[in-house]
């Protein structure tokens, strides 16, 4: 609840700027009952026109076996632009995503998604002294997911820059929440 009385300034008249852009939020959470973050990052997301957002634990619970590759392929058909919203778990994306990609991407050949814009969201507890040259893991965030890019380049999709959000605070929430409604409207 925090994160939707937080957005009620912000709400009024969000519309996207790109005439004509249909996204498809693809949001995922390991502990939907622990998140903050990705929670009001999804209620941002649903606050701006144009963009349909699919929470995978909500529709399909934690099994992955239930995913509707079908119907995730039918939808994603309808949408221009793909982003995916998440924790970064263990320096990955989360189980269901992965099941996602496995079910709804996997058989049906590299130019079902040619020209579908990809963008990926995350957050991240850890921040300089994780992330980054100087970091224990010596690469920045955003690089830990080139596995999504080489997805996105391999369908055809071009990759636009991550959003990340590391060392992250509650009391950042709005600044994130309007960094993101800034990067849908694009």
């Amino acid at each position: 609840m925090l994160a939707l009385i937080l957005l009620t300034p912000i709400k009024e008249a969000i519309s996207n700027d790109k005439a004509g852009v249909k996204t498809l939020v693809i949001v995922s959470h390991p502990y939907p009952e622990r998140s903050v973050m990705i929670k009001g990052l999804q209620e941002a997301a649903e606050s701006v026109d144009g963009v349909t957002v699919r929470n995978l634990e909500t529709i399909y619970g934690f099994d992955t076996g239930k995913i509707n590759g079908d119907e995730e392929r039918r939808i994603t058909r309808e949408n221009d632009r793909i982003v995916f919203i998440f924790p970064t778990h263990w320096f990955n994306i989360t189980p269901m995503i992965k099941a996602y990609l496995n079910d709804t991407w996997g058989n049906v050949g590299p130019d079902l998604w040619k020209g579908k814009e990809m963008l990926i969201v995350t957050t991240a507890a850890g921040g300089e002294s994780t992330y980054g040259k100087n970091g224990r893991i010596g690469i920045d965030l955003a690089d830990v997911f080139t596995p999504m890019k080489a997805s996105a380049l391999h369908a055809g999709m071009p990759w636009l820059p991550p959003l990340v959000f590391q060392s992250v605070s509650r009391s950042q929430l709005p600044e994130y929440q309007q960094k993101l409604i800034d990067r849908l409207k694009k």
